[in-house]
Order: C-alpha cells, then structure tokens, then sequence
C-alpha cells in the first residue's frame, strides 16, 4: 500500500509543477494560458538536448530547464500577452495558437527540416531520457519497495514549493504579486508596477512548468504533444483548490494524484481519470470558488 501511495505522490507532485504557475497566473493576471502544457513539453525536450549536445545529467537539466522556458515564458507575456490584459477569450485563443506553433516548430525542428537538417533529439518521434544510475531501481522503505526516482520527484517538488512559499510570503516581491491577486487596481493604485510583476510572475510559472517537464521525461517518453493533457490537469488542480491559493493548490494536487494512483491500481487509468473529473465536478458544484480561495476586496 505504501509503495502505491508514493506513486500517487510523485503524480501529485508532477501536478502541483504544473498548477503552481497556472494557480499565480491566473490569480495575478486573469490569463487562461492554453500554452502552459507546452513549456512542459519544452522542459522534457531541454533535457533531451542538454543530454545529447552536453552530456549533462537530468540533474544539470532542471536548472537548465527552469532557465530556458523562464525566458519563454517571459518573451510570451511580453509580446503578447501583455497586449491582451482583460480580454479572457483573445488570451485564451492567442496563447492556444502559440502552444501549437511551439508544438510544430518542435516537430519540424524549427523549420530545419524544409532543409534536409536533422536535429537529433528533435522531430516528430519519440524520444528518452536517461535517468542516472543512483536514481534507478527501488529501496526498502516499511516493508515496502519504493521507486527511487519517484522519491526525487517528490523531493524536487517540496524543495520548490517550499522555495515558492518563501517568495510568496517571505518577500517584497510576493507580497506585490499577493496584493495583485487579491485586488489589481488598488495594488496599481498604492504604486505597485503591475505589468513589471505579471511578467516576472508569468516567467516563473513558466519555470516551473519546465522543470515539470524534466521530472515527466525521467519515466515517460518525450514527444511534440506532450503537454496538451498537462495543461488541462493544471487547470484541474487549480479550480479545485481555488485561485491564488498556495495552499490549496498544494492540498488539491495531493488529492487528485492519489485519488488517480488508488483507482488506477484497482482497475485502470482509463477509470481513474474520470473518477477524477468527477471529483473535480462535485467540489466545484459544492465550492465553485474552490476549497482554499482568496477573497477580493
């Protein structure tokens, strides 16, 4: 039972990378961003490259991979986004167009391929990650038998949200991005630079997301269209455990992943993910702001 609760744990931590951005976002920004699953896919395909053009290890790719869709993701908010504050479907439908711009230039390798260039670690095929011996195989734990690299994924995951606690609440910066999502225009209005804190805001989440995209390519295959199921799960995360709220994006990842461990286990993931929905449709029919929810002012 405990090595299943641990797989529920290392799926809930996977979520939690990918809802975390989404959960500041949206609650800062009020943006839908339908490309969120694709910085992701980025963080899979950084780890690809660093791995056959460097050689580095999965661990040298986290930070290379929070780095590289960080600066996307700031590019992103800047020449679009920025332009679209406060028109929820034009940010929904542009940042979609740019999740499937980014999908084909990685399919095509940038546009490469027109030429005849092939660029290993690219393309439309699958391709894998090598996880380091010292993170392969199992370890007795209470009887049980854990899964090594699914321990790391769950440490990686405390380690940042840990890290993100501390930005949110322990910083100048945090407390700006706080004001924001509890109230945008006073936030403007005591002087706060709302476009400046949205786009560092943007970038993180973005890191985030990529550094998701590193722990999936440990034990999943990594192709174009990876993220469009992440983004879908992100959102679920969030609504669940209420825009803005740290805490309850945290609770709600938890129970989600487990929920899909323990019903995936018994029967399949087929299953599993719609008892998921279901339990993300009840919460909100009885909480439609979600369990753990900031209140405007």
């Amino acid at each position: 039972m405990l090595d299943i609760l641990f797989i529920g744990l290392s799926l809930a931590s996977i979520l939690l990378l990918v809802a975390l951005g989404l959960a500041i976002t949206y609650g800062a920004m009020g943006v839908i961003n339908m490309a969120h699953g694709e910085m992701v896919m980025i963080g899979a395909y950084v780890a690809v490259l660093s791995g056959i053009w460097l050689k580095a290890s999965l661990l040298l790719a986290i930070p290379l991979a929070f780095v590289v869709t960080a600066l996307l993701g700031l590019l992103i908010e800047r020449v679009v986004v920025r332009r679209l504050y406060g028109r929820l479907l034009d940010t929904l439908l542009a940042t979609w167009g740019i999740a499937i711009l980014l999908q084909q230039a990685v399919r095509l390798e940038f546009g490469l391929s027109f030429f005849g260039i092939h660029v290993e670690g690219l393309g439309a095929g699958l391709q894998n990650v090598a996880v380091p011996s010292y993170l392969q195989g199992t370890f007795r734990l209470a009887s049980a038998d854990i899964n090594a690299y699914r321990t790391f994924i769950i440490a990686v995951t405390a380690a940042l949200t840990l890290a993100t606690w501390f930005i949110l609440y322990r910083t100048a910066a945090g407390m700006q991005v706080r004001a924001i999502i509890r109230n945008p225009k006073m936030a403007a209005a005591c002087g706060i630079d709302v476009k400046s804190v949205n786009a560092m805001t943007f970038a993180f989440g973005s890191g985030l997301a990529g550094v998701a995209g590193v722990m999936m390519s440990g034990f999943k295959t990594v192709f174009p269209d990876m993220g469009t199921t992440m983004v879908v799960d992100g959102f679920m995360v969030v609504v669940t455990g209420g825009v803005g709220s740290l805490f309850g994006t945290i609770l709600s990842s938890g129970l989600l992943g487990e929920i899909n461990a323990l019903v995936a286990v018994g029967t399949n993931d087929i299953l599993a993910r719609a008892v998921v929905f279901g339990v993300v449709i009840f919460v909100i029919l009885v909480k439609p702001s979600g369990l753990f929810s900031f209140k405007g002012r």
